[in-house]
């Protein structure tokens, strides 16, 4: 068998393969690429909860792609890509990061923010309710968490279409391969972005404020507060897995429900479905795939040795689609309610915005499936 991640075929549709990667190879060496796929629940879990063995260091290149397309102008540079990432770091440095960021993402932070993001939600439906369709990626799903991230933020109303911009600049930064001239574009707009976050936390110091950036500012544990570019960075990584993690969450449960009608009438019919809703589509289409790991250590999984220094792709995305784990795993069920699916991670590096980005979800639903009149079917796309 072979298994190529970046195959357009296998990234439209890749559960057939890890079906087979489970079934034939759970551990297996991506020809050309090197990077050892583990696709099981119980090795994926292995992986992730053990940072001895395997480090996150891998993943601290999504944060390097941006200075190299920022433009060097005196002063006025990208966030540094040498300060300490809370997705690529390990343990200590990571249980100091997470020890101060987790303080800014309490239940009742979170619980706070609901009237806001219902908020935003009506908003936007206002929006394009009144023409009878939309594009929900464009007109709902893109722009829900990055309004609520600008929020969570402190975000002056006024720049906030700044922010869309800059936000955008980021995912492009991460997730593309600009050519010179939009690269060039997208560097002066990570730039910008720079400053105004530097500016926000001179501000946030001289005037303290209850937002995201003052709390991470006043937040401290016993190795010291974060420094600039630690928060840099991290408002920096914030605009990148929220807004992913939530958008293609969004996306990826309606898409669900349109191949499923019963599933769509189930939950329109019964509200009290939504949570069970997005929990199932986290489940059946995680929004993240998977992360990158390094081997510190030579390590047999599976009855497969990983040679030290490899890198070892954990496919969570597979791993909830394991039998072993959810019975007819590729069955979409909203009443399914699968505590144990690994959208978010696990051990360590948990997604810290994991309770935001089901607030968001549960919202975006709650208010959305009412106003859904004729929907299209999925190949009606």
């Amino acid at each position: 068998m072979t298994y190529d991640p970046l195959d357009p075929l296998v990234r439209e549709d890749p559960y057939p393969s890890y079906a087979t990667l489970r079934r034939e190879a759970p551990v297996y060496q991506v020809p050309g690429l090197g990077i050892w796929a583990v696709s099981r629940y119980a090795d994926v879990v292995r992986v992730l909860r053990s940072p001895e063995r395997f480090s996150s260091a891998a993943m601290a290149a999504a944060v390097r792609k941006p200075a190299d397309l920022a433009p060097e102008d005196g002063q006025r540079q990208a966030p540094d890509p040498t300060a300490l990432s809370i997705i690529g770091a390990d343990p200590p440095g990571h249980t100091r990061l997470r020890s101060i960021v987790s303080r800014a993402f309490t239940p009742r932070r979170i619980a706070d923010l609901e009237p806001r993001v219902r908020e935003i939600a009506r908003d936007l439906l206002a929006r394009f309710v009144p023409r009878g369709e939309c594009d929900l990626v464009a007109d709902y799903a893109v722009p829900l968490p990055v309004g609520v991230i600008a929020e969570l933020l402190g975000i002056d109303r006024e720049r906030q279409s700044d922010f869309k911009r800059w936000s955008d600049a980021a995912m492009r930064a991460v997730f593309d391969s600009p050519g010179h001239e939009e690269g060039e574009q997208i560097g002066q707009a990570l730039v910008e972005m720079n400053d105004y976050v530097e500016q926000t936390i001179a501000a946030r110091r001289s005037r303290p404020a209850d937002d995201l950036i003052g709390t991470l500012l006043r937040a401290e544990s016993c190795e010291g507060a974060l420094t600039v570019d630690e928060v840099r960075l991290f408002v920096f990584t914030l605009l990148v897995a929220g807004n992913v993690t939530t958008t293609h969450l969004i996306a990826n449960a309606m898409l669900a429900l349109m191949a499923h009608p019963s599933e769509l009438a189930k939950v329109t019919r019964t509200p009290a479905l939504v949570p069970g809703l997005v929990e199932e589509a986290l489940r059946y289409d995680a929004p993240v795939q998977f992360t990158l790991r390094t081997a510190t250590q030579d390590v047999e999984l599976a009855g497969v040795t990983i040679p030290q220094g490899t890198l070892v792709a954990p496919l969570s995305g597979s791993a909830n689609r394991d039998e072993q784990v959810f019975p007819d795993a590729d069955r979409f069920d909203v009443t399914r309610n699968p505590k144990d699916q690994l959208a978010f991670g696990h051990g360590i590096h948990f997604c810290l915005g994991a309770a935001l980005a089901r607030l968001e979800a549960r919202v975006a639903f709650g208010e959305l499936l009412p106003r859904i009149r004729d929907p299209i079917r999925q190949d009606e796309l």
